[in-house]
C-alpha cells in the first residue's frame, strides 16, 4: 500500500515539475523573439533586399520555436481533422508549417528599418489565451504604425505559452485562412490542400505585396 502510494506521489510530483519548468512568460519570449528576428533582419538587410526569400531561414530559426503549429493547424482544419487518417495528419501538419514559414516571412517583409515596439507586460492572472502587439514605427510620423498582433494560447496540461496565430493590420490568419479553405476541404478534402499548401509555401516573398 505505501509503495503504491509513493509510485503516485513521485508521479504526480514529476507532472507538476514538468508543467513548472514550461511555465514561460509569453510577453518576455514575445520580446526576445522580436529582438531576435528584427537585429537578424537589421544585419542581413543588404542581403534581404537582395533575396527576401532569407526572410524564410529567419522565421525557422527565431519565430517558429514560439509558435504551436499543430494546434493553429488543426483549428484550421476543423471538423476535417477528427475524419483525416493519421498518415493524412502528418502530411498536412508538414505542409502547414512550411506554409507557415511563408506567411510569416511574408508578413515580416513590412519591415524596412522601422523601430519597433513590444507591447508591455501584463498580469497574466488565470488568462489561457493574450494578444500581444508589436508595433513598427514608421519614419514618417504622419504614417500610422504597422500593427502585428500575434495570438498566444497556454497549453492546459504543460502550463507552457506559444503563440498561434498572427493578426497583420486587424487580418487574423487563422480566420482568414479558415474561411478560404474550407471550400477546398469539403469538396476535394484534406490531401488536396496539403497539396496547395506545399506549392503556397514555396511562393517568393514580396516585400511589396499588399
Amino acid at each position: 500500500m505505501l509503495t503504491k502510494f509513493k509510485q503516485t506521489f513521485f508521479l504526480v510530483l514529476t507532472l507538476m515539475i514538468s508543467a513548472t519548468a514550461f511555465a514561460n512568460d509569453p510577453y518576455q519570449d514575445m520580446q526576445v523573439a522580436a529582438d531576435k528576428i528584427f537585429n537578424t533582419m537589421k544585419a542581413e538587410s543588404s542581403t534581404l533586399k537582395s533575396d527576401p526569400n532569407k526572410l524564410k531561414d529567419i522565421v525557422r530559426t527565431d519565430l517558429l520555436p514560439y509558435v504551436q503549429v499543430k494546434y493553429a493547424g488543426a483549428l484550421i482544419l476543423g471538423n476535417a481533422y477528427k475524419s483525416a487518417t493519421d498518415a493524412q495528419r502528418t502530411a498536412y501538419f508538414n505542409a502547414f508549417e512550411k506554409y507557415l514559414v511563408q506567411a510569416f516571412a511574408q508578413a515580416l517583409s513590412m519591415y524596412n528599418g522601422q523601430t519597433y515596439q513590444v507591447e508591455k507586460s501584463k498580469d497574466l492572472g488565470d488568462k489561457s489565451l493574450v494578444s500581444i502587439r508589436i508595433l513598427l514605427n514608421q519614419p514618417d510620423k504622419n504614417q500610422q504604425p504597422i500593427r502585428l498582433d500575434f495570438q498566444w494560447r497556454k497549453n492546459t496540461v504543460t502550463g507552457e505559452w506559444k503563440a498561434y496565430d498572427l493578426t497583420a493590420e486587424g487580418v487574423s490568419m487563422v480566420t482568414t485562412k479558415q474561411n478560404e479553405w474550407a471550400t477546398v476541404l469539403r469538396q476535394k478534402g484534406i490531401d488536396e490542400l496539403t497539396k496547395q499548401l506545399n506549392d503556397l509555401s514555396n511562393r517568393n516573398i514580396d516585400p511589396n505585396a499588399k
